[in-house]
């Protein structure tokens, strides 16, 4: 399988979309202002303790200053105490005992800043890497609840021999395996394992040479992202179009990871390098419904909060002999495209999908057979279930991340993220109805209907005799006037 990744660079936002056998499989987007503190490490200065609450604020070059509670203050336990416990397991002494005024300390955001409150901090320090996070001042290794249990122990003694290879004095540290890593090799474990401790070398260099208030490591951006998460062996380049992005990405990438750093190419083409593989068209088409097959069929996707369906239609196709065979392929044909948009759109969490009916049971089958084959490219877990009794599908995928549609859209103000609005017929009757309820409650002169412009023509034609008996009814005259900032189904009854 061939990948190739492209990376849209530009200061308010980065995209990367990558790219297998010609066709787009998947786009990422960060936004610079949208970047969040959380995982950052700071080399902080210590404003002012406060006993009372058992807390400091802490000066990490904010405009607010940030909050350090005594339960995230990391300690050793002292021998023989017999304190109260932190979160972390450790006795706890009194913060005014652990930290004073002026004091310099390395902290991690564990909370961004919230309105008039300052961001949470930590003094334990945490590193994320692809498979593991890498707890320096720790020395146990802890498995994600989310891994089987008969699976938990071989993988702790896996990192725990990997973690202690050529070190000497077995200071190895302590490490998480995170779900990601369930299916991990022995070789992406030991990348992840030199990647950390490369990255907390470099954080406690940054401490002793930078002034306090200083940044001294940042969670990796998305470009960063893309070698250590994105790259795989069937990479044949990673083509990125900011000169200045690519100097930079290639120095990360030869310090920490030199294998992928070797794919990396700056595009100098004259067309925008999102044009290659249509990938704008691509995300257009990810944003909408229906989905178009190239035999005539197509996909309907509805994402809701709890759930995503996705119903298979023949439509137009009639290529094959019998309808059979026509439901058969389309079904296969559906299957690849299924698995495409999940990568596509992102699409997490529990997916229905509502195949053709199929009578033959090697043509279940064989379309079950399809969609496993095409989802074990994707790097995101997936489980799939067998054909129910009413012919639906049911799987899952990992959610990692926003899908494509939150990161990009927001609910309409028209229909309010409903899908649908009113007709103006609707609409007329809800204001004939409002009318009459304010006639028995007020005594204007007249009433005046304010109203979108296909409201106040029904109101003109269809149901110009309604209103005139109305308006009979209640013994008031009624005018209209069209606005045409007022959405489908917004109107206004004014009183005059």
């Amino acid at each position: 399988m061939q990948q190739d990744i492209l990376i849209n660079w530009s200061p308010q936002e980065t995209r990367v979309a990558v790219v297998e056998h010609g066709a787009v499989q998947e786009v990422h987007v960060e936004r610079t202002l949208e970047r969040g503190l959380v995982g950052n490490v700071y080399l902080g200065k210590v404003a002012r303790v406060l006993p009372g609450m058992q807390s400091a604020f802490i000066d990490i070059g904010l405009e607010r200053a940030a909050f350090l509670h005594v339960a995230d203050l990391w300690q050793r336990p002292l021998e023989g105490e017999s304190l109260p416990a932190n979160r972390h397991g450790t006795p706890t002494r009194p913060i005014e005992k652990q930290v004073f005024e002026g004091q310099t300390l390395m902290v991690q955001v564990i909370k961004d800043p919230i309105g008039s409150k300052g961001a949470r901090l930590s003094t334990q320090i945490s590193i994320a890497g692809r498979m593991l996070v890498f707890l320096p001042q720790d020395d146990h290794i802890g498995v994600s609840q989310k891994i089987p249990a008969e699976q938990r122990e071989v993988l702790r003694q896996r990192v725990q021999q990997l973690a202690s290879a050529g070190v000497p004095d077995g200071k190895t540290g302590g490490f998480i395996l995170r779900t990601n890593a369930e299916d991990a090799s022995d070789a992406e474990l030991t990348e992840d394992i030199a990647y950390l401790r490369k990255a907390w070398s470099r954080i406690r260099e940054a401490s002793v040479r930078q002034p306090p208030t200083s940044v001294l490591h940042q969670d990796l951006n998305l470009l960063q992202r893309v070698l250590r998460d994105l790259t795989a062996e069937h990479t044949q380049s990673i083509r990125i179009d900011s000169s200045e992005q690519f100097h930079a990405l290639m120095a990360f990438g030869r310090e920490f990871m030199p294998a992928a750093a070797a794919h990396l190419q700056h595009y100098r083409g004259e067309r925008p390098i999102f044009d290659l593989y249509s990938v704008d068209e691509e995300i257009g088409k990810a944003l909408g419904r229906r989905v178009d097959l190239k035999s005539g069929g197509y996909l309907v996707i509805d994402q809701t909060e709890a759930l995503t369906t996705i119903d298979v239609n023949t439509g137009g196709f009639v290529g094959a002999r019998n309808f059979d065979d026509t439901v058969f392929k389309t079904n296969l044909e559906a299957a690849q495209a299924i698995a495409r948009q999940l990568r596509l759109r992102n699409l997490g969490g529990i997916v229905i999908l509502d195949f053709i009916d199929m009578t033959q049971p090697e043509h279940q089958q064989a379309v079950l057979a399809e969609l496993r084959k095409q989802l074990a490219r994707d790097r995101v877990k997936t489980q799939i279930g067998g054909f129910s009794a009413l012919g639906l599908v049911e799987m899952t995928r990992k959610r990692t991340r926003e899908s494509l549609a939150q990161l990009l859209c927001e609910p309409c103000e028209q229909c309010q993220g409903a899908g649908r609005v009113r007709t103006a017929r609707t609409v007329a009757y809800d204001v004939l109805r409002e009318i009459l309820r304010e006639a028995r409650q007020f005594d204007p002169k007249e009433f005046r209907i304010v109203a979108s412009p296909a409201v106040i023509e029904m109101l003109l034609d269809e149901e110009s005799q309604h209103l005139a008996g109305l308006s009979d009814f209640i013994g008031k005259p009624i005018s209209l006037q069209a606005e045409d900032a007022l959405g489908p189904d917004q109107y206004d009854i004014v009183l005059l």
